[in-house]
């Protein structure tokens, strides 16, 4: 079942599965979000309760070993709507029977989506309803079109971020995270794009400086992206063509190639005690 946000300056749909967005569009009715073609099946998952992947796609606990294949099971699974209004929604994902076999965690994940003039914000609560701590990881995955006026060259593109990142970024080899960081491609406060950035997976920024970027050309609609308590940055796109971009705001990332340890042990992890809530946040900004 989907649900329509729309405040006059932009319209959202949201699908209980995954509590994924699956439309974006500004006040003339153009898209852009990408629609989830053959290059990517998907619009903007829920990266839960993993970021990328664990080596041999495995979550180790307590001595036993949980199947975990990448970036979680939260986009893959049907979640509760909790509230529906012509300008917000909320939805919740709980633990259940099924969900302990591959994360044995109690939890709760609700995720609330609401427009204001021409933002649309979506905010993360994370809640330890078990009595042991909570090891989780927690991203945001939208993907937009690519070029985002069908007419411009993806060249004509770039990302601007809010503030210089001289620091060096992280690459995946086979899904985990390479040991050495490699040179940034971004030059003070500015990314310009191009397919061959992905040649090589990912960019990951592990440290940004930033908490805000914007992905625009010259002229067109733009996207700005705004974030609270995430730490980390991906940003993705296939280099064969495939029309889509992904800002991917994450608290946590893949596994290091060489770690092999207990999930609570894993770099990047975010830790949420016994009956206290995490709270994360994202703002889209179409310009």
């Amino acid at each position: 079942m989907d649900h329509t946000l729309a405040s006059g300056r932009i319209s959202a749909i949201i699908k209980a599965d995954g509590a994924e967005l699956c439309s974006l569009k500004n006040a003339a009715g153009h898209e852009l979000l990408w629609q989830a073609g053959p290059a990517w099946p998907r619009h903007s998952p829920i990266l839960f309760p993993i970021v990328g992947r664990l080596k041999n796609d495995e979550l180790r606990h307590r001595g036993k070993a949980y199947p975990m294949t990448q970036h979680g099971f939260a986009r893959d699974m049907p979640f509760a709507w909790r509230e529906r209004t012509k300008t917000s929604c909320t939805l919740e994902l709980t633990d259940d029977a099924a969900s302990r076999q591959r994360f044995p965690f109690a939890f709760r994940l609700a995720i609330r989506y609401a427009v204001n003039d021409a933002d649309l914000d979506v905010r993360f609560e994370i809640s330890n309803t078990g009595d042991e701590t909570l090891p989780a990881s927690l991203g945001g995955h939208p993907a937009f079109n690519w070029p985002l006026l069908p007419e411009l060259p993806k060249e004509a593109y770039a990302i601007h971020f809010s503030n210089d990142e001289p620091a060096p970024i992280r690459r995946l080899k086979g899904g985990l995270l390479r040991e050495k960081p490699e040179p940034t491609p971004i030059e003070g406060k500015f990314l310009a794009l191009s397919e061959r950035l992905f040649a090589d997976d990912a960019l990951i920024l592990d440290r940004p400086a930033s908490s805000s970027i914007r992905y625009a050309a010259d002229r067109g609609p733009s996207i700005g992206l705004h974030w609270q308590g995430f730490q980390q940055l991906g940003i993705w796109s296939k280099p064969d063509g495939a029309p889509f971009l992904c800002l991917e705001p994450w608290r946590g990332f893949a596994s290091p190639l060489d770690f092999d340890g207990e999930f609570s042990d894993k770099p990047g992890i975010m830790k949420t005690e016994p009956g206290e809530t995490e709270i994360l946040s994202y703002r889209i900004s179409v310009g």
